[in-house]
């Protein structure tokens, strides 16, 4: 009986295995000749290309590795995106004062033309950017030096975000001087999104991980300084300083290779859009060589770095006091969170309203670029003892009405200083670093008037001093205001290459150290520190330079004494005691009983051991003798005490 139901069950799988057989086939005759075989066009030619291209690479990594390939590339389209950004809003900002020019005659619509158009493409741009990639607005740098800690910001490196942010930068550029904003800062952060995908193809192309480095990362930080001046040298140490401890001493030599490609990138382009002046230096200025400042003036630089330390202080405080302010007040958290088209329209109508030429921007330059403006603050003439220059001026609307060059400086500086703090409120792409650049340059050329009046054609502790070059002055109140707002040194480099006036470095370095100085005193945070602390994003900031009565707090206002402890040459006895008084899950083993007593102990250290190792308590013990012991939560009771009382000024 059981070899009969074995036949029958052989039976059915044979017959299964037909059926099986003859549906494959039926289904085979109804499958058309391309399913059955993967075609695929043009095989040889294909296979050819994918040789040669091998064959490339091959010929390319024996010159160099591709990752090199990767930073020259990486230069050279961020100074292409540089120049076509810079064409972009040359040719807006040229449409803006032809309509403005054929209006002349009718000053209402003068009026509408001069406070619509910006008001129109900066809400275009704002809006444009919430609706499209909300991650694009504001600067860019602290969400960058975010990254290069290495924490993961997926959204601010997407395609999206590219395109949305260079079209709104292009947007908010083309206000022109009525928003008075740059370009660096968001230039930087595009240059890292460009970095990030070259860094990704080149990783592709070696066969590599995609998440094995941020190299790249780190190089596009520099070269988007450089690619926006075209000053290779001054841009990849402005990116070093800015992003603190992220540079390595490897990273030098391809951020210097990536940002020259770049630099001569954008003197090329400049070369061929006709721009000659680009070749030699972005703002040709005609500073006097033989002579090019009098001894003692050095003592009147340093001046002017405290003057400019002494500005910068205060443009930071109210920097920090507007970004709280518009995260408290009720009116303006509504609009900045859900209606921020009608909020930049709104501020910038209300600032163009002020730069109306007509009105108040008779004595702010209103017309000018922001390379206008600068051009004319390091003319090396005076103003005040020159007609011909006065004319001059009086065609860029510095000194309209016949006033005193001094007043409308005065009115520009006092003007710019809350103008700048309400513009930076702006939710848009934006860069902050050329405006106070210019600022700074201001208040040089204002200090530097007033020197060249008192002290021209007079006796100056027995020298004759025959003329005072002004523009000498603005360029280092550009370097130490600029400086001074963001912590750095590389913009004094930075002016000289701008200008290639090598004969101010040593005044323009003293001022920029003298206004670092002051801006650092009291533990003062830069402009993109402030800007981190506000948007809430992961940094590292110098805990000793905010909180100095950090490393003398003892442990022992937060530490909790272990009751029980046991020694090394403790007894059987003396085991089975201390377990049966303790409820505590561990025991810490010394080497012989001490007392406790103040302990020097950074909190944030033990932060950082509970962090590494899998425990929740740590045991501190100084020469084998137990002090203490610290929890997590203790640590992070420590932290919060500390930024309340320790570091009330950067909240």
């Amino acid at each position: 009986m059981k070899s009969f139901d074995k036949s029958l069950e052989i039976e059915t799988e044979e017959e299964g295995n037909v059926q099986k057989q003859e549906n494959n086939s039926e289904a085979s005759h109804n499958k058309t000749p391309l399913l059955l075989d993967s075609w695929k066009p043009y095989k040889g030619t294909r296979a050819n290309v994918k040789e040669w291209l091998l064959k490339l690479r091959d010929c390319l990594e024996s010159v160099c590795g591709i990752q090199w390939y990767g930073f020259a590339t990486l230069g050279i389209l961020t100074a292409v995106l540089s120049f076509l950004m810079d064409f972009s809003v040359a040719k807006l900002q040229q449409a803006h004062l032809w309509l403005y020019a054929k209006l002349e005659g009718h000053i209402l619509l003068q009026f509408l033309c001069w406070t619509l158009y910006p008001a129109c493409i900066c809400a275009f741009a704002s809006s444009f950017s919430h609706n499209i990639c909300p991650f694009s607005t504001g600067s860019g740098i602290p969400e960058v030096r975010t990254m290069l800690t290495g924490i993961e910001l997926p959204h601010y490196l997407s395609l999206t975000n590219v395109f949305t942010k260079f079209l709104g930068l292009i947007c908010t550029l083309a206000a022109g001087s009525t928003v008075f904003l740059g370009k660096v800062g968001p230039f930087v952060h595009l240059s890292t999104m460009i970095g990030a995908y070259l860094d990704r193809l080149c990783r592709l192309i070696q066969g590599k991980k995609k998440d094995a480095g941020t190299e790249m990362m780190v190089v596009a930080a520099a070269v988007g300084v450089s690619s926006c001046f075209g000053a290779p040298v001054s841009g990849v140490l402005f990116g070093v300083e800015v992003m603190s401890s992220h540079f390595t001493v490897r990273h030098y030599c391809p951020c210097f290779f990536s940002a020259a490609c770049g630099a001569l990138t954008f003197h090329l382009l400049s070369m061929w859009s006709r721009d000659g002046e680009t070749l030699q230096a972005l703002f040709k200025t005609n500073f006097p060589t033989a002579s090019p400042f009098f001894p003692l003036e050095i003592l009147l630089f340093a001046l002017l770095g405290l003057l400019c330390g002494a500005g910068t202080r205060c443009y930071l405080f109210c920097h920090r006091w507007i970004l709280k302010f518009t995260k408290t007040n009720r009116v303006f958290l509504t609009m900045l969170t859900t209606e921020k088209g009608l909020y930049s329209g709104l501020v910038v109508f209300f600032l163009a309203s002020l730069t109306f030429p007509y009105s108040a921007g008779q004595y702010l330059a209103s017309k000018c670029t922001t390379k206008q403006l600068l051009s004319s603050l390091l003319e090396s003439r005076q103003w005040s003892h020159n007609a011909s220059v006065r004319l001059e001026l009086d065609s860029l609307e510095w000194s309209s009405s016949g006033a005193p060059i001094f007043l409308s400086l005065a009115f520009f500086l006092l003007m710019k200083m809350w103008m700048l703090v309400l513009a930076c409120t702006l939710p848009l792409p934006a860069g902050y670093f050329m405006p106070v650049f210019a600022y700074g340059a201001a208040m040089g050329r204002l200090f530097g008037e007033a020197v060249a009046y008192v002290t021209t054609g007079r006796d100056v502790l027995g020298q004759q001093w025959t003329s005072v070059n002004p523009g000498g002055y603005a360029l280092a109140g550009a370097a130490a205001f600029s400086g001074a707002a963001t912590h750095t040194l590389s913009p004094a480099l930075l002016a000289v290459e701008l200008t290639g006036q090598v004969t101010h470095a040593v005044p323009v370095l003293l001022s920029t150290l003298v206004a670092n100085a002051v801006a650092r005193s009291r533990n003062c945070p830069s402009f993109y520190d402030g800007l981190s602390i506000s948007k809430k994003l992961p940094h590292l900031p110098s805990l000793k330079k905010a909180c100095p009565q950090l490393p003398s707090t003892p442990l022992g206002k937060v530490m909790g004494v272990k009751s029980v402890q046991l020694q090394k040459a403790a007894g059987p006895a003396e085991v089975q005691s201390a377990v049966s008084n303790s409820s505590e899950a561990q025991i810490p083993v010394v080497d012989s009983h001490g007392t406790q007593r103040a302990f020097l102990f950074l909190p944030f250290q033990a932060y950082n051991m509970l962090s590494v190792v899998p425990a929740q308590t740590v045991f501190v013990a100084d020469r084998g003798k137990l002090v203490g012991q610290i929890t997590m939560s203790e640590v992070q009771t420590t932290e919060e005490y500390v930024d309340f009382y320790c570091c009330p000024q950067i909240l």
